[in-house]
């Protein structure tokens, strides 16, 4: 027993005054890393970095330094750096393998925050979804639907579909088709349509409405009414729009077609 004492009271000794110093490594190391990644938000602030940017790279950064502060501590304590190294690299290949999807989500979050197809509000459809971008995070992306539903889309699949951005340009183009009877005069049309663009203070004067014979249809003549209007009157510009057109199309008696039924009575 006193022999087995006394080699661990060698050992302490010899071990103490490393594990004393890869403690206050480790504590003093903490300590700088969270004062250099508030320094570096507050750099990436002032330099009008994108707040999701900032976050995710103030992450990556932490990660880093912590690793590397890891390996510090324990090559302190006398492991060999190089099998840690040799441990770590299996690890992140195993690890790597198990988590393919995530880190092509990651990839795709890097990419999505590197080249910037949309910022958060940005009104934007893709992968069959439409709606408003709430958070970009790491691994997804998060937009409020037009019905106020959360919609959660992988970045991987994200980074690497079609994006359509709807509020990059600021304008939009509202596309309607109104159909009115042959009896109508074709220029009567036209102009009561085109009073029902000019008169919406939402409808921009540039660029201008346009309203034009886009068919002739089975049963009417179809006409391609398009008026524009900012990002954020795009509905109301949309709805306003057809209920004004058919009151003006009703005060003007011009008939708009629609399918008849027709009953035949038979004759007991």
């Amino acid at each position: 027993m006193e022999k087995y004492l006394e080699k661990a009271e060698t050992l302490f000794i010899g071990y103490a005054p490393k594990i004393v110093t890869a403690l206050a490594i480790l504590i003093i190391g903490l300590f700088i890393i969270g004062l250099l990644i508030k320094m570096s938000k507050k750099i990436m602030k002032k330099a009008g970095v994108d707040h999701t940017l900032q976050k995710f790279l103030g992450n990556l950064l932490g990660w880093a330094l912590k690793i590397l502060l890891i390996v510090t501590v324990i090559s302190q304590l006398g492991v060999e750096t190089t099998s840690f190294a040799a441990i770590l690299a299996a690890a992140g290949l195993a690890i790597g393998l198990a988590l393919q999807g995530s880190l092509a989500n990651f990839a795709g979050g890097v990419l999505i925050m590197i080249f910037k197809p949309f910022k958060l509000g940005d009104l934007v459809e893709a992968q069959g979804e439409i709606g408003v971008v709430k958070e970009i995070e790491i691994f997804t992306t998060k937009l409020i639907g037009l019905s106020n539903k959360e919609i959660i889309i992988p970045n991987g699949a994200l980074s690497n579909g079609n994006i359509i951005n709807y509020t990059t340009e600021g304008t939009r183009r509202v596309d309607l088709t109104i159909g009115v009877s042959y009896d109508a005069d074709i220029k009567q049309v036209k102009n009561v349509l085109m009073e029902v663009l000019t008169s919406n203070p939402k409808v921009l004067k540039d660029p201008a409405p346009t309203v034009n014979v886009s068919e002739l249809a089975d049963s009417s003549v179809n006409f391609a009414v398009r008026p524009w209007s900012s990002t954020a009157d795009y509905w109301d510009v949309y709805f306003e729009t057809i209920e004004n057109i058919k009151e003006a199309l009703d005060t003007a008696n011009i008939d708009i077609p629609y399918p008849h039924q027709v009953q035949i009575r038979k004759n007991s």
